[in-house]
């Protein structure tokens, strides 16, 4: 399938990359467009993609578009290349625009494209990360298929109903924020006791590392592979004591609260300026 990238940039130009890469897509057939000509010369430096000159010009040279856009941008991108939708396969890692408001702008009443939302993180820079689809898409069996491997190129893929989908924004769109602020505490204190900061950080990211491994291939609860580290009357506890005490998962929780709200007003926000037209 023919693929065009709306969008080249962290997460864009990844997924790109990646997609090459992993042999999923033909370089020489991805079509590329992306207002930032810093972005787009970096690609074609690597590859010998197609560079179009325009954003509308991309959805007629292609057969499914990744709409990479930021969230801010989506609306403009939309009105652009919405005459040319009839049709098309269309993917949208777009924060905040839901399946209804991405088909409104596409004027899928009209030109039938089929729509898919998806939620990647950033840990697919590595090969790590976590992409949540949405449920409720219009992409028939064959497109969604190969969508799942395109994505499955990045880690791990998993379904999820769009109601679900502020919590997954929380929970692992935005979440690798919170791990990388955990870990620098953790170095940081390990420097404050003494350690070297590049030993620190690596001690720490080690650990992090390890730990998530052992919950995704553990048979355990997660609250069992805390309890087996601390030993009665020992170092762990502690500690653990420590960060009970200052509501350490009260925060983590009143955080992505937060985060899931600010999606949630994010796609409010668009509709009432769509009411109010």
């Amino acid at each position: 399938m023919k693929l065009g990238i709306i969008g080249a940039g962290n997460m864009g130009g990844t997924i790109l990359k990646t997609a090459i890469n992993s042999s999923y897509v033909n370089a020489y057939e991805t079509n590329v467009y992306d207002i930032s000509q810093e972005q787009i010369q970096k690609l074609t430096d690597m590859y010998p993609i197609r560079v179009m000159e325009s954003a509308a010009r991309l959805v007629i040279e292609s057969e499914c578009i990744l709409l990479a856009v930021k969230p801010q941008f989506m609306k403009g991108v939309l009105d652009e290349i919405q005459r040319h939708a009839k049709n098309k396969r269309f993917i949208s890692i777009a924060a905040g625009w839901t399946q209804a408001m991405l088909a409104e702008g596409l004027n899928a009443k009209d030109s039938n494209p089929q729509i898919l939302r998806v939620m990647p993180n950033t840990p697919a820079l590595v090969g790590a990360g976590y992409t949540a689809f949405c449920e409720e898409t219009t992409f028939n069996s064959l497109s969604l298929n190969w969508a799942k491997g395109l994505f499955s190129c990045l880690g791990t893929v998993q379904t999820v109903p769009e109601k679900l989908f502020d919590a997954v924004v929380a929970v692992s769109g935005s979440s690798p924020a919170y791990v990388y602020m955990f870990i620098e505490a953790m170095a940081d204190s390990a420097v404050k006791l003494g350690m070297p900061r590049k030993m620190a950080l690596q001690a720490a990211a080690q650990a992090v590392f390890g730990s998530a491994k052992m919950v995704l291939e553990s048979t355990d609860h997660v609250a069992k592979l805390k309890d087996d580290v601390c030993s009665p009357g020992g170092t762990t506890i502690e500690a653990v004591q420590v960060l009970e005490e200052n509501g350490f998962r009260g925060t983590v929780m009143k955080a992505m609260e937060a985060c899931a709200k600010k999606n949630h007003a994010m796609g409010l926000k668009y509709e009432r300026r769509q009411t109010e037209k």
